[in-house]
Protein backbone atom coordinates (compact mmCIF):
# COMPACT_ATOMS: atom_id res chain seq x y z
CA UNK A 1 0.00 0.00 0.00
CA UNK A 2 1.47 3.34 -1.55
CA UNK A 3 1.45 6.77 1.12
CA UNK A 4 -1.36 7.94 -0.84
CA UNK A 5 -3.46 4.49 0.04
CA UNK A 6 -2.24 4.03 3.49
CA UNK A 7 -3.94 6.35 6.03
CA UNK A 8 -2.17 5.09 9.30
CA UNK A 9 1.09 6.31 7.48
CA UNK A 10 -0.42 9.64 6.40
CA UNK A 11 -2.11 10.42 9.68
CA UNK A 12 1.05 10.01 11.39
CA UNK A 13 2.98 12.34 9.26
CA UNK A 14 0.10 15.02 9.03
CA UNK A 15 0.30 18.36 10.73
CA UNK A 16 -2.36 18.18 13.15
CA UNK A 17 -0.64 14.72 14.48
CA UNK A 18 3.05 14.21 14.03
CA UNK A 19 4.07 18.03 15.81
CA UNK A 20 2.75 16.79 18.65
CA UNK A 21 3.69 13.38 18.84
CA UNK A 22 7.74 14.98 18.22
CA UNK A 23 6.71 17.38 21.40
CA UNK A 24 5.44 14.24 23.41
CA UNK A 25 7.66 11.45 22.48
CA UNK A 26 9.13 10.71 25.83
CA UNK A 27 6.18 10.32 27.51
CA UNK A 28 5.00 8.43 24.19
CA UNK A 29 7.59 6.17 24.51
CA UNK A 30 6.58 6.17 28.68
CA UNK A 31 2.85 4.94 27.21
CA UNK A 32 4.23 2.22 25.08
CA UNK A 33 6.46 0.78 27.46
CA UNK A 34 3.49 1.19 30.40
CA UNK A 35 1.11 -0.90 27.84
CA UNK A 36 3.35 -3.15 26.87
CA UNK A 37 4.70 -4.11 30.66
CA UNK A 38 1.24 -4.91 31.43
CA UNK A 39 0.21 -7.24 28.72
CA UNK A 40 3.99 -9.17 29.35
CA UNK A 41 2.54 -8.57 33.12
CA UNK A 42 -0.53 -10.52 32.09
CA UNK A 43 0.99 -12.78 29.83
CA UNK A 44 3.19 -14.14 33.12
CA UNK A 45 0.71 -14.43 35.55
CA UNK A 46 -1.28 -16.59 33.46
CA UNK A 47 2.09 -18.71 32.74
CA UNK A 48 3.22 -18.81 36.00
CA UNK A 49 -0.60 -19.76 37.01
CA UNK A 50 -0.93 -22.15 34.64
CA UNK A 51 2.76 -23.54 35.99
CA UNK A 52 1.95 -23.55 39.51
CA UNK A 53 -1.82 -25.23 38.98
CA UNK A 54 0.01 -28.03 36.93
CA UNK A 55 2.77 -28.29 39.44
CA UNK A 56 0.29 -28.30 42.63
CA UNK A 57 -1.84 -31.02 40.49
CA UNK A 58 1.37 -33.54 41.40
CA UNK A 59 1.36 -33.07 44.62
CA UNK A 60 4.77 -32.28 45.09
CA UNK A 61 6.36 -33.47 48.27
CA UNK A 62 8.22 -30.23 49.17
CA UNK A 63 6.04 -26.70 49.52
CA UNK A 64 9.37 -25.23 47.99
CA UNK A 65 8.82 -26.85 45.26
CA UNK A 66 5.47 -24.46 44.20
CA UNK A 67 7.90 -21.39 46.13
CA UNK A 68 8.94 -19.28 43.49
CA UNK A 69 5.46 -19.65 41.05
CA UNK A 70 3.48 -18.76 44.05
CA UNK A 71 5.79 -15.51 44.46
CA UNK A 72 5.87 -14.95 40.45
CA UNK A 73 1.48 -15.22 41.07
CA UNK A 74 1.76 -12.56 43.50
CA UNK A 75 4.08 -10.49 42.39
CA UNK A 76 2.28 -10.66 38.49
CA UNK A 77 -0.30 -10.14 40.09
CA UNK A 78 0.02 -7.25 42.15
CA UNK A 79 2.26 -5.51 39.12
CA UNK A 80 -1.13 -6.32 36.09
CA UNK A 81 -2.89 -3.72 37.21
CA UNK A 82 -0.18 -1.24 38.44
CA UNK A 83 1.58 -0.89 35.17
CA UNK A 84 -2.42 -0.87 33.31
CA UNK A 85 -3.34 2.54 36.26
CA UNK A 86 0.06 4.01 34.66
CA UNK A 87 -0.59 3.44 31.98
CA UNK A 88 -4.03 4.54 31.69
CA UNK A 89 -2.54 7.69 33.51
CA UNK A 90 0.22 8.35 31.45
CA UNK A 91 -1.93 7.71 27.77
CA UNK A 92 -4.61 10.10 29.22
CA UNK A 93 -2.32 12.60 30.35
CA UNK A 94 -0.73 12.49 26.21
CA UNK A 95 -3.65 12.76 24.87
CA UNK A 96 -5.20 15.73 27.02
CA UNK A 97 -1.66 17.51 26.26
CA UNK A 98 -2.46 16.88 23.21
CA UNK A 99 -6.05 18.15 22.30
CA UNK A 100 -4.77 21.15 24.92
CA UNK A 101 -2.68 22.03 22.36
CA UNK A 102 -4.91 21.43 19.33
CA UNK A 103 -7.72 23.26 20.97
CA UNK A 104 -5.17 26.15 21.49
CA UNK A 105 -4.34 26.01 17.73
CA UNK A 106 -8.18 25.27 16.60
CA UNK A 107 -9.61 28.56 18.73
CA UNK A 108 -6.76 30.86 17.45
CA UNK A 109 -7.62 29.93 13.85
CA UNK A 110 -10.98 30.29 14.64
CA UNK A 111 -10.92 33.55 15.99
CA UNK A 112 -8.83 35.26 13.52
CA UNK A 113 -11.79 34.60 10.88
CA UNK A 114 -14.45 34.66 13.63
CA UNK A 115 -16.48 37.36 11.21
CA UNK A 116 -15.88 35.08 7.82
CA UNK A 117 -17.69 31.74 9.34
CA UNK A 118 -20.67 32.38 7.39
CA UNK A 119 -18.95 33.09 4.17
CA UNK A 120 -16.50 30.24 4.71
CA UNK A 121 -18.16 26.82 6.78
CA UNK A 122 -21.82 25.63 6.55
CA UNK A 123 -22.99 25.53 9.88
CA UNK A 124 -22.53 21.80 9.55
CA UNK A 125 -18.76 21.86 9.38
CA UNK A 126 -18.67 24.07 11.77
CA UNK A 127 -20.46 21.73 14.52
CA UNK A 128 -19.01 18.89 13.11
CA UNK A 129 -15.21 20.26 13.87
CA UNK A 130 -16.24 21.67 17.34
CA UNK A 131 -18.60 18.56 18.42
CA UNK A 132 -17.03 15.78 16.51
CA UNK A 133 -13.83 15.99 14.58
CA UNK A 134 -11.65 17.37 17.64
CA UNK A 135 -12.66 15.26 20.12
CA UNK A 136 -12.81 12.68 17.50
CA UNK A 137 -8.82 12.73 17.45
CA UNK A 138 -8.40 12.00 21.15
CA UNK A 139 -9.41 7.99 19.63
CA UNK A 140 -6.68 8.33 16.94
CA UNK A 141 -4.67 7.85 19.99
CA UNK A 142 -6.37 5.77 22.83
CA UNK A 143 -7.72 3.38 20.25
CA UNK A 144 -5.27 3.27 17.00
CA UNK A 145 -1.69 4.41 17.56
CA UNK A 146 -1.25 2.96 21.23
CA UNK A 147 -3.07 -0.21 20.58
CA UNK A 148 -1.75 -0.98 16.99
CA UNK A 149 2.15 -0.16 17.94
CA UNK A 150 2.14 -1.98 21.50
CA UNK A 151 0.01 -5.29 19.60
CA UNK A 152 2.84 -5.16 17.01
CA UNK A 153 5.27 -5.17 20.02
CA UNK A 154 4.20 -8.19 21.28
CA UNK A 155 3.79 -9.73 17.97
CA UNK A 156 7.43 -9.91 17.71
CA UNK A 157 7.98 -10.58 21.14
CA UNK A 158 6.05 -13.37 21.12
CA UNK A 159 7.47 -15.01 17.99
CA UNK A 160 10.98 -14.30 19.30
CA UNK A 161 10.42 -16.08 22.17
CA UNK A 162 8.87 -19.20 20.75
CA UNK A 163 11.49 -19.16 18.53
CA UNK A 164 13.57 -20.05 21.59
CA UNK A 165 11.83 -23.21 21.83
CA UNK A 166 10.56 -24.35 17.88
CA UNK A 167 11.50 -22.57 15.00
CA UNK A 168 9.16 -24.18 12.81
CA UNK A 169 6.29 -23.36 15.59
CA UNK A 170 7.55 -19.96 15.52
CA UNK A 171 6.72 -19.69 11.82
CA UNK A 172 3.39 -21.37 12.24
CA UNK A 173 2.76 -18.54 15.09
CA UNK A 174 3.88 -15.88 12.88
CA UNK A 175 1.89 -16.46 10.27
CA UNK A 176 -1.69 -17.38 12.52
CA UNK A 177 -0.79 -14.13 14.31
CA UNK A 178 0.22 -12.29 10.79
CA UNK A 179 -3.77 -12.44 10.61
CA UNK A 180 -5.03 -11.40 13.57
CA UNK A 181 -2.46 -8.08 13.12
CA UNK A 182 -2.30 -7.52 9.95
CA UNK A 183 -4.65 -9.08 7.81
CA UNK A 184 -7.80 -8.84 9.67
CA UNK A 185 -6.71 -4.88 10.04
CA UNK A 186 -6.31 -4.15 6.24
CA UNK A 187 -9.57 -6.33 5.48
CA UNK A 188 -11.49 -4.37 8.00
CA UNK A 189 -10.02 -1.24 6.74
CA UNK A 190 -10.61 -1.52 2.85
CA UNK A 191 -14.44 -2.56 3.37
CA UNK A 192 -15.57 0.01 5.57
CA UNK A 193 -13.34 2.96 4.10
CA UNK A 194 -16.24 3.78 1.63
CA UNK A 195 -19.15 3.15 4.75
CA UNK A 196 -17.62 5.29 6.92
CA UNK A 197 -17.22 8.06 4.55
CA UNK A 198 -20.72 7.77 4.07
CA UNK A 199 -21.81 7.65 7.24
CA UNK A 200 -19.74 11.10 8.05
CA UNK A 201 -21.05 12.66 5.29
CA UNK A 202 -24.72 11.77 6.26
CA UNK A 203 -23.53 12.76 9.77
CA UNK A 204 -22.43 16.62 8.07
CA UNK A 205 -25.62 16.27 6.17
CA UNK A 206 -27.80 16.36 9.38
CA UNK A 207 -26.10 18.92 11.34
CA UNK A 208 -26.46 21.27 8.05
CA UNK A 209 -30.31 20.23 8.11
CA UNK A 210 -30.98 20.66 11.76
CA UNK A 211 -28.20 23.51 11.52
CA UNK A 212 -30.66 25.25 9.23
CA UNK A 213 -34.27 24.28 10.52
CA UNK A 214 -33.03 26.03 13.63
CA UNK A 215 -31.73 29.07 11.85
CA UNK A 216 -35.25 29.58 9.65
CA UNK A 217 -37.61 27.96 12.20
CA UNK A 218 -39.86 30.63 11.57
CA UNK A 219 -40.09 29.96 7.92
CA UNK A 220 -40.97 26.69 8.85
CA UNK A 221 -43.74 27.89 11.12
CA UNK A 222 -45.06 30.65 8.91
CA UNK A 223 -45.22 28.16 6.07
CA UNK A 224 -46.77 25.54 7.56
CA UNK A 225 -44.25 22.82 6.25
CA UNK A 226 -43.19 21.37 9.73
CA UNK A 227 -44.88 17.58 8.66
CA UNK A 228 -42.97 18.15 5.92
CA UNK A 229 -39.19 18.96 7.73
CA UNK A 230 -39.54 16.07 10.43
CA UNK A 231 -40.57 13.80 7.21
CA UNK A 232 -37.14 14.77 5.37
CA UNK A 233 -34.65 14.87 8.51
CA UNK A 234 -36.22 11.41 9.50
CA UNK A 235 -35.38 10.44 6.32
CA UNK A 236 -31.85 11.11 6.39
CA UNK A 237 -31.53 10.23 9.76
CA UNK A 238 -32.88 6.39 8.41
CA UNK A 239 -30.43 6.56 5.64
CA UNK A 240 -27.42 6.99 8.39
CA UNK A 241 -28.90 4.39 10.75
CA UNK A 242 -28.94 2.31 7.63
CA UNK A 243 -24.86 2.74 6.94
CA UNK A 244 -24.26 2.30 10.55
CA UNK A 245 -25.98 -0.99 10.84
CA UNK A 246 -24.35 -2.18 7.39
CA UNK A 247 -20.96 -1.48 9.65
CA UNK A 248 -21.90 -3.09 12.61
CA UNK A 249 -23.04 -5.95 10.88
CA UNK A 250 -19.85 -6.30 9.06
CA UNK A 251 -17.80 -5.86 12.74
CA UNK A 252 -20.17 -8.75 14.22
CA UNK A 253 -19.19 -10.85 10.74
CA UNK A 254 -15.19 -9.88 11.59
CA UNK A 255 -15.23 -10.37 15.22
CA UNK A 256 -16.73 -13.69 14.62
CA UNK A 257 -13.86 -14.67 12.38
CA UNK A 258 -11.44 -12.97 14.50
CA UNK A 259 -12.21 -15.69 17.70
CA UNK A 260 -12.11 -18.87 15.06
CA UNK A 261 -8.76 -17.71 14.54
CA UNK A 262 -7.86 -17.09 17.96
CA UNK A 263 -9.31 -20.51 18.70
CA UNK A 264 -7.08 -22.32 15.91
CA UNK A 265 -4.38 -20.43 17.48
CA UNK A 266 -5.04 -22.22 20.91
CA UNK A 267 -5.78 -25.50 19.52
CA UNK A 268 -1.82 -25.41 17.60
CA UNK A 269 -0.53 -24.33 21.04
CA UNK A 270 -2.21 -27.12 23.03
CA UNK A 271 -0.87 -29.55 20.51
CA UNK A 272 2.88 -27.99 20.30
CA UNK A 273 2.85 -27.65 24.47
CA UNK A 274 1.69 -31.77 24.52
CA UNK A 275 3.91 -32.50 21.29
CA UNK A 276 6.99 -30.86 23.49
CA UNK A 277 6.49 -32.52 26.45
CA UNK A 278 6.16 -35.53 24.85
CA UNK A 279 9.15 -35.04 22.94
CA UNK A 280 11.07 -34.04 26.39
CA UNK A 281 11.28 -30.27 25.68
CA UNK A 282 9.84 -29.38 28.88
CA UNK A 283 7.99 -30.97 31.58
CA UNK A 284 4.35 -31.39 31.43
CA UNK A 285 3.77 -28.91 34.15
CA UNK A 286 4.57 -26.47 31.27
CA UNK A 287 2.08 -27.30 28.96
CA UNK A 288 -1.04 -25.07 30.95
CA UNK A 289 1.15 -22.72 31.01
CA UNK A 290 2.06 -22.24 27.54
CA UNK A 291 -1.91 -22.70 26.74
CA UNK A 292 -2.99 -19.87 29.10
CA UNK A 293 -0.55 -16.87 27.88
CA UNK A 294 -2.41 -17.14 24.73
CA UNK A 295 -5.43 -15.44 25.85
CA UNK A 296 -3.61 -12.08 27.24
CA UNK A 297 -1.99 -11.85 24.29
CA UNK A 298 -4.73 -12.42 21.47
CA UNK A 299 -6.55 -10.09 23.72
CA UNK A 300 -4.19 -7.07 22.94
CA UNK A 301 -4.72 -7.77 19.33
CA UNK A 302 -8.74 -8.33 19.64
CA UNK A 303 -9.51 -3.65 19.08
CA UNK A 304 -6.36 -3.96 16.65
CA UNK A 305 -9.16 -4.49 13.35
CA UNK A 306 -11.97 -2.24 14.81
CA UNK A 307 -9.38 0.90 15.64
CA UNK A 308 -7.46 0.40 12.31
CA UNK A 309 -10.83 0.75 10.39
CA UNK A 310 -11.75 3.67 11.89
CA UNK A 311 -8.91 5.61 10.07
CA UNK A 312 -10.45 7.28 7.45
CA UNK A 313 -12.61 8.90 9.90
CA UNK A 314 -9.62 10.74 11.57
CA UNK A 315 -8.41 11.10 7.83
CA UNK A 316 -11.93 13.06 7.74
CA UNK A 317 -11.17 15.04 10.43
CA UNK A 318 -7.86 15.80 9.87
CA UNK A 319 -9.32 17.30 6.44
CA UNK A 320 -11.71 19.39 8.03
CA UNK A 321 -9.29 20.89 10.47
CA UNK A 322 -7.09 21.52 7.52
CA UNK A 323 -9.22 23.24 5.97
CA UNK A 324 -10.37 25.96 8.70
CA UNK A 325 -6.47 26.46 8.50
CA UNK A 326 -5.71 27.14 5.65
CA UNK A 327 -8.12 29.78 5.21
CA UNK A 328 -5.68 32.09 6.81
CA UNK A 329 -5.19 34.84 4.11
CA UNK A 330 -1.34 35.09 3.01
CA UNK A 331 -0.21 38.60 2.14
CA UNK A 332 2.61 39.95 1.35
CA UNK A 333 3.90 41.40 4.63
CA UNK A 334 6.25 43.68 3.91
CA UNK A 335 3.98 45.55 1.61
CA UNK A 336 1.54 45.08 4.29
CA UNK A 337 3.24 46.47 6.87
CA UNK A 338 3.92 49.68 4.74
CA UNK A 339 0.24 50.09 4.29
CA UNK A 340 -0.68 50.11 8.09
CA UNK A 341 1.92 52.51 8.87
CA UNK A 342 0.18 55.17 6.86
CA UNK A 343 -3.00 54.47 7.90
CA UNK A 344 -2.05 54.59 11.44
CA UNK A 345 -0.40 57.64 10.45
CA UNK A 346 -3.36 58.94 8.97
CA UNK A 347 -6.10 61.57 10.37
CA UNK A 348 -9.00 60.61 8.13
CA UNK A 349 -10.23 57.35 6.69
CA UNK A 350 -12.24 57.54 3.16
CA UNK A 351 -14.05 54.31 2.25
CA UNK A 352 -14.73 53.67 -1.32
CA UNK A 353 -16.51 51.16 -3.14
CA UNK A 354 -15.47 51.18 -6.97
CA UNK A 355 -17.48 49.37 -9.07
CA UNK A 356 -18.64 46.24 -6.52
CA UNK A 357 -20.51 43.50 -7.68
CA UNK A 358 -21.28 40.55 -5.33
CA UNK A 359 -23.03 37.25 -5.12
CA UNK A 360 -23.22 34.45 -2.89
CA UNK A 361 -22.30 31.41 -4.34
CA UNK A 362 -21.40 31.32 -8.19
CA UNK A 363 -25.24 31.58 -9.67
CA UNK A 364 -25.63 35.03 -11.15
CA UNK A 365 -29.38 34.91 -9.44
CA UNK A 366 -27.54 35.21 -6.24
CA UNK A 367 -26.21 38.70 -7.05
CA UNK A 368 -26.79 40.62 -4.67
CA UNK A 369 -24.75 43.79 -5.40
CA UNK A 370 -24.09 44.98 -8.86
CA UNK A 371 -21.95 48.09 -9.83
CA UNK A 372 -21.83 49.64 -6.75
CA UNK A 373 -19.68 53.10 -6.72
CA UNK A 374 -19.92 55.45 -3.45
CA UNK A 375 -17.63 56.97 -1.07
CA UNK A 376 -17.93 57.37 2.95
CA UNK A 377 -15.99 60.28 3.97
CA UNK A 378 -13.88 60.79 7.23
CA UNK A 379 -16.53 62.19 9.65
CA UNK A 380 -19.31 61.76 7.71
CA UNK A 381 -22.82 60.46 9.22
CA UNK A 382 -24.40 58.21 6.29
CA UNK A 383 -27.90 55.88 6.35
CA UNK A 384 -28.05 53.12 4.42
CA UNK A 385 -31.93 52.40 4.31
CA UNK A 386 -32.95 49.34 2.05
CA UNK A 387 -35.54 46.47 2.73
CA UNK A 388 -34.88 43.34 4.64
CA UNK A 389 -32.10 41.45 2.00
CA UNK A 390 -31.70 44.33 -0.03
CA UNK A 391 -28.26 44.70 0.23
CA UNK A 392 -27.34 46.24 3.30
CA UNK A 393 -25.68 44.19 5.77
CA UNK A 394 -23.49 42.95 2.61
CA UNK A 395 -21.84 46.33 2.44
CA UNK A 396 -21.30 45.85 5.83
CA UNK A 397 -19.27 43.13 6.03
CA UNK A 398 -17.36 44.16 2.42
CA UNK A 399 -16.15 46.92 4.41
CA UNK A 400 -14.78 44.80 7.06
CA UNK A 401 -12.98 42.52 4.47
CA UNK A 402 -15.39 39.74 5.96
CA UNK A 403 -16.78 39.38 2.55
CA UNK A 404 -14.71 39.74 -1.16
CA UNK A 405 -15.99 41.21 -3.80
CA UNK A 406 -16.49 39.24 -6.99
CA UNK A 407 -15.53 42.30 -8.87
CA UNK A 408 -14.40 45.63 -8.16
CA UNK A 409 -12.34 46.61 -4.77
CA UNK A 410 -13.55 48.18 -1.71
CA UNK A 411 -10.45 49.90 0.21
CA UNK A 412 -9.79 51.84 3.24
CA UNK A 413 -7.73 54.97 1.73
CA UNK A 414 -6.50 53.59 -1.01
CA UNK A 415 -5.44 50.15 0.86
CA UNK A 416 -7.76 46.89 -0.25
CA UNK A 417 -9.21 45.85 3.13
CA UNK A 418 -9.74 42.15 2.17
CA UNK A 419 -5.53 42.64 2.16
CA UNK A 420 -5.28 43.96 5.67
CA UNK A 421 -8.53 42.31 7.16
CA UNK A 422 -7.44 41.11 10.22
CA UNK A 423 -6.09 44.81 11.68
CA UNK A 424 -9.35 46.16 10.07
CA UNK A 425 -10.82 45.72 13.95
CA UNK A 426 -8.16 48.67 14.45
CA UNK A 427 -10.16 51.27 12.80
CA UNK A 428 -13.85 49.94 12.48
CA UNK A 429 -16.16 49.14 14.84
CA UNK A 430 -19.49 47.60 15.24
CA UNK A 431 -22.63 48.36 17.09
CA UNK A 432 -25.15 44.84 15.91
CA UNK A 433 -28.41 44.21 16.73
CA UNK A 434 -27.46 41.72 19.48
CA UNK A 435 -23.83 42.61 20.92
CA UNK A 436 -21.57 39.83 22.01
CA UNK A 437 -22.49 40.19 26.23
CA UNK A 438 -20.72 37.20 28.70
CA UNK A 439 -21.54 35.48 31.79
CA UNK A 440 -19.32 38.30 33.36
CA UNK A 441 -19.23 41.59 35.09
CA UNK A 442 -20.23 44.48 33.84
CA UNK A 443 -16.70 46.06 34.44
CA UNK A 444 -15.39 43.48 32.12
CA UNK A 445 -17.84 43.04 29.42
CA UNK A 446 -17.15 46.94 28.72
CA UNK A 447 -13.32 46.66 29.30
CA UNK A 448 -13.27 43.93 26.29
CA UNK A 449 -13.30 47.28 23.98
CA UNK A 450 -9.83 47.87 25.52
CA UNK A 451 -8.14 45.50 27.71
CA UNK A 452 -5.87 48.62 29.16
CA UNK A 453 -8.42 51.06 30.02
CA UNK A 454 -8.45 51.51 33.73
CA UNK A 455 -11.61 51.02 35.95
CA UNK A 456 -11.80 55.06 36.01
CA UNK A 457 -12.31 54.63 32.02
CA UNK A 458 -14.76 52.31 31.88
CA UNK A 459 -16.88 54.28 34.40
CA UNK A 460 -16.47 57.03 32.03
CA UNK A 461 -17.64 55.37 29.19
CA UNK A 462 -20.69 54.20 30.92
CA UNK A 463 -21.60 57.84 31.92
CA UNK A 464 -21.03 58.79 28.27
CA UNK A 465 -23.74 56.72 27.36
CA UNK A 466 -26.11 57.21 30.30
CA UNK A 467 -25.30 53.84 32.59
CA UNK A 468 -23.71 54.78 35.23
CA UNK A 469 -26.08 56.06 37.53
CA UNK A 470 -28.14 52.81 36.69
CA UNK A 471 -24.77 50.39 37.42
CA UNK A 472 -24.24 52.08 40.53
CA UNK A 473 -27.41 51.39 42.12
CA UNK A 474 -27.57 47.93 41.87
CA UNK A 475 -25.96 46.05 45.09
CA UNK A 476 -23.11 44.79 43.16
CA UNK A 477 -22.52 47.99 41.38
CA UNK A 478 -19.96 46.88 38.40
CA UNK A 479 -19.17 43.96 39.79
CA UNK A 480 -22.88 42.67 38.99
CA UNK A 481 -22.94 39.76 36.56
CA UNK A 482 -24.56 40.32 33.51
CA UNK A 483 -25.50 36.83 32.73
CA UNK A 484 -25.38 34.49 29.32
CA UNK A 485 -26.05 36.72 26.37
CA UNK A 486 -26.01 39.99 28.99
CA UNK A 487 -29.94 38.31 30.04
CA UNK A 488 -29.62 40.45 33.37
CA UNK A 489 -30.68 44.10 31.64
CA UNK A 490 -32.68 45.14 28.65
CA UNK A 491 -32.31 45.76 25.09
CA UNK A 492 -31.56 49.07 25.55
CA UNK A 493 -29.23 48.78 28.41
CA UNK A 494 -27.78 45.98 26.59
CA UNK A 495 -26.80 48.17 23.63
CA UNK A 496 -25.68 51.24 25.78
CA UNK A 497 -23.09 48.95 27.34
CA UNK A 498 -22.06 48.04 24.11
CA UNK A 499 -21.77 51.30 23.28
CA UNK A 500 -19.52 52.45 25.78
CA UNK A 501 -17.26 49.44 24.82
CA UNK A 502 -16.73 50.98 21.24
CA UNK A 503 -16.11 54.36 23.14
CA UNK A 504 -13.33 52.98 24.73
CA UNK A 505 -12.15 51.30 21.19
CA UNK A 506 -11.97 54.81 20.17
CA UNK A 507 -12.02 53.49 16.45
CA UNK A 508 -12.60 56.61 13.37
CA UNK A 509 -15.01 54.32 12.02
CA UNK A 510 -18.34 53.00 13.53
CA UNK A 511 -20.83 51.00 11.69
CA UNK A 512 -24.34 50.48 13.30
CA UNK A 513 -25.91 47.26 11.91
CA UNK A 514 -29.73 48.07 13.04
CA UNK A 515 -29.06 48.53 16.77
CA UNK A 516 -32.37 49.15 17.66
CA UNK A 517 -34.62 46.68 15.89
CA UNK A 518 -36.93 45.04 18.92
CA UNK A 519 -36.74 48.18 21.12
CA UNK A 520 -39.94 50.17 21.37
CA UNK A 521 -40.43 53.42 20.06
CA UNK A 522 -39.29 55.30 23.12
CA UNK A 523 -35.98 53.39 23.83
CA UNK A 524 -34.90 53.33 19.93
CA UNK A 525 -35.29 57.06 20.09
CA UNK A 526 -33.18 57.52 23.24
CA UNK A 527 -30.54 55.11 21.99
CA UNK A 528 -30.21 56.80 19.11
CA UNK A 529 -29.59 59.87 21.09
CA UNK A 530 -27.32 59.08 23.01
CA UNK A 531 -25.45 57.11 19.72
CA UNK A 532 -25.21 60.03 17.45
CA UNK A 533 -24.45 62.34 20.52
CA UNK A 534 -21.41 59.91 21.94
CA UNK A 535 -19.70 59.25 18.27
CA UNK A 536 -19.82 63.28 17.28
CA UNK A 537 -16.83 63.59 14.90
CA UNK A 538 -16.48 59.97 13.53
CA UNK A 539 -17.59 58.64 10.40
CA UNK A 540 -21.07 57.14 11.11
CA UNK A 541 -22.19 54.43 8.84
CA UNK A 542 -25.77 53.31 10.06
CA UNK A 543 -27.94 50.42 8.46
CA UNK A 544 -31.63 50.56 9.20
CA UNK A 545 -34.81 49.28 7.65
CA UNK A 546 -36.33 52.48 8.73
CA UNK A 547 -36.16 55.87 9.02
CA UNK A 548 -36.41 57.07 12.36
CA UNK A 549 -33.82 59.13 13.03
CA UNK A 550 -32.16 60.00 9.70
CA UNK A 551 -32.69 63.75 9.93
CA UNK A 552 -29.47 63.46 11.95
CA UNK A 553 -27.61 62.07 8.51
CA UNK A 554 -25.29 63.69 6.66
CA UNK A 555 -26.01 61.39 3.51
CA UNK A 556 -28.56 58.98 2.99
CA UNK A 557 -28.29 56.21 0.45
CA UNK A 558 -31.36 53.89 -0.40
CA UNK A 559 -30.51 50.25 -1.23
CA UNK A 560 -32.67 48.38 -3.53
CA UNK A 561 -32.18 45.39 -6.53
CA UNK A 562 -28.25 45.30 -5.55
CA UNK A 563 -27.85 49.57 -6.46
CA UNK A 564 -28.42 52.45 -4.90
CA UNK A 565 -31.11 54.00 -5.62
CA UNK A 566 -31.64 56.94 -4.32
CA UNK A 567 -28.57 59.16 -2.57
CA UNK A 568 -28.78 62.55 -1.26
CA UNK A 569 -29.09 64.88 2.32
CA UNK A 570 -32.94 64.17 3.87
CA UNK A 571 -34.15 67.54 3.22
CA UNK A 572 -33.19 66.98 -0.88
CA UNK A 573 -35.06 64.17 -0.83
CA UNK A 574 -37.92 65.27 0.83
CA UNK A 575 -38.27 68.10 -1.68
CA UNK A 576 -37.29 66.13 -5.36
CA UNK A 577 -38.49 62.30 -4.02
CA UNK A 578 -41.87 61.82 -4.10
CA UNK A 579 -41.04 58.05 -2.75
CA UNK A 580 -38.32 58.93 -0.13
CA UNK A 581 -40.98 61.56 1.46
CA UNK A 582 -44.20 58.82 1.39
CA UNK A 583 -41.53 56.39 3.11
CA UNK A 584 -40.37 58.95 5.60
CA UNK A 585 -44.49 60.23 6.74
CA UNK A 586 -45.51 57.06 7.08
CA UNK A 587 -42.26 55.81 9.24
CA UNK A 588 -42.16 58.67 11.07
CA UNK A 589 -45.64 60.20 12.22
CA UNK A 590 -43.80 61.66 14.87
CA UNK A 591 -41.72 64.47 14.83
CA UNK A 592 -38.18 63.52 15.45
CA UNK A 593 -36.89 65.33 19.22
CA UNK A 594 -33.15 64.78 18.73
Amino acid sequence: MDKKNNPFKTILQHSWVRPYIQQNKKLLALVLILATGTFICAGSLMFSSGYLISKSATRPDNILLVYVPIVLVRTFGIFRPVFRYLDRLSSHNLVLRILSSMRVRLYQKLESQALTFSSRFTTGDLLGVLADDLEHLQDLYLRSIFPSVVAVILYVISVIALGFFSIPFALLMLLLLFVLVVLFPLVSLLITRKRQAQAKQAKNALYNTLGDAVMGIADWRISGRQADFLASYEEEEHAQDELEDKIDRFNAYRNFLFQLVVGIVIISMVIFAANSAADGVFTHVWITAFILVVFPVTEAFAPIPESISQLPGYENSLSRLDAIEQTAKQTDQPEMDVQMRLLEESDSYEISFRDVTFSYGDALTATVLKDVNVTFASGEKIAILGRSGAGKTTLAKLMLGILKPAKGTVTINDVNVVEIEKELPRFISVLQQKPHLFDSSVMNNIRLGNPAASDEDVILAAKQVGMHDYISSLPDGYDTRMRELGARFSGGERQRIALARILLQDNPIVILDEPTVGLDAITERNLLNTIFAVLQGKTLIWITHHLVGVEQMDRILFVEEGSIKMEGTHQALLQSNERYKHLYQLDCPIKWNG
